[in-house]
């Protein structure tokens, strides 16, 4: 079987919006050939899913969580764009399930893109200063960089984060997967995690 490199799994997603670890299984069934794994992806229905996301989502549930204990709680928002959607078994599980990742996770954002650029630059400054702080070149710093910030992303957006039941599976995939299943766009709209004594909650 031919390596599976980035470029390759990173062309597929720009074609079929699907996510990194469809992609990347759907070119190991399909080895290597970027045709073919498309083909393989439609097949799942997995490549409509981005066709589906730039529809609007004005539907939707608010979901919860209570650890045991009593401890930490956790509201999220969930949309989609029809009632009937909203109210079948897989979105409710779906929601259910983010609301348990929020709570064991603990996200701060819900995307990269909505971090803060004081957050992004302060944690550019400390991977930099690690980086240099371990010898390593001057001109590979950037890039070392940016691939710790990979690592970061995956720790505080939601997105991005393994999912808890199958770090396999990134969350934004587990998404895009129930929006093949329910042919509608689903969004995270806003999350709220509560823990006893702490006054800062993420949102």
């Amino acid at each position: 079987m031919p390596e599976i490199t980035a470029q390759m799994v990173k062309e597929l997603r720009e074609r079929t919006g699907a996510g990194m670890m469809e992609c990347k299984a759907a070119l190991q069934e399909a080895n290597g050939d970027i045709a073919a794994a498309e083909i393989v992806l439609r097949k799942r229905g997995i490549a409509s899913a981005a066709k589906k996301s730039s529809r609007s989502t004005r539907q939707g549930i608010i979901g919860s969580y209570i650890h045991q204990g009593a401890q930490l709680g956790v509201l999220v928002e969930i949309n989609c764009e029809s009632d009937f959607v909203a109210r079948t078994q897989d979105f409710t599980d779906l929601v259910h399930d983010i609301a348990m990742q929020v709570a064991a996770a603990d996200p701060q954002f819900i995307r990269r893109e909505d971090v803060s650029t004081d957050v992004l630059e302060k944690e550019k400054e400390i991977q930099r200063a690690r980086a240099l702080g371990e010898g390593k070149p001057e001109k590979v710093l950037d890039k070392i960089v940016e691939g710790r910030l990979t690592k970061f992303y995956e720790e505080i957006c939601l997105l991005e984060q393994p999912f808890i039941r199958d770090n396999s599976v990134k969350v934004e995939d587990l998404i895009k997967t129930k929006i093949a299943k329910l042919g509608e766009n689903i969004t995270v709209a806003r999350f709220v995690r509560f823990k006893v004594g702490d006054t800062q909650a993420a949102q």
